[in-house]
């Protein structure tokens, strides 16, 4: 079982990040901290910094630097692109159709 959790968390982060992306713009500690609060797990400090990265590099995610709220320092916030929802969206269908063939409620 551990390793199923460690498969559809940890190494799947990518798809935590833009579910909460698209709800608004946040920095990466604070992406941390939201999918905790969210999902129950939280997500090592270098690995969220890494997925944020590639998502940015391959342009799911574009990044505005920006005074944070809570301190007033500089901070980068990243945000969701319109390729970001795609492929959001992608991957919850894949999961759904999974989950349902799992069940035994897909199709065929």
């Amino acid at each position: 079982m551990q390793r199923l959790e460690e498969k559809l968390t940890k190494e799947n982060l990518w798809i935590y990040v833009l579910s909460i992306l698209k709800e608004r713009p946040a920095y990466p500690y604070e992406i941390s901290e939201l999918i905790e609060k969210r999902f129950g797990w939280k997500p090592a400090r270098v690995t969220a910094y890494m997925v944020m990265r590639s998502l940015r590099s391959k342009g799911y995610v574009k990044v505005s630097v920006r005074r944070g709220e809570d301190t007033g320092k500089m901070r980068n916030y990243y945000e969701i692109t319109e390729s970001g929802v795609k492929l959001l969206e992608k991957g919850l269908q894949f999961l759904e159709r999974t989950l349902e063939s799992l069940k035994g409620e897909g199709k065929g």
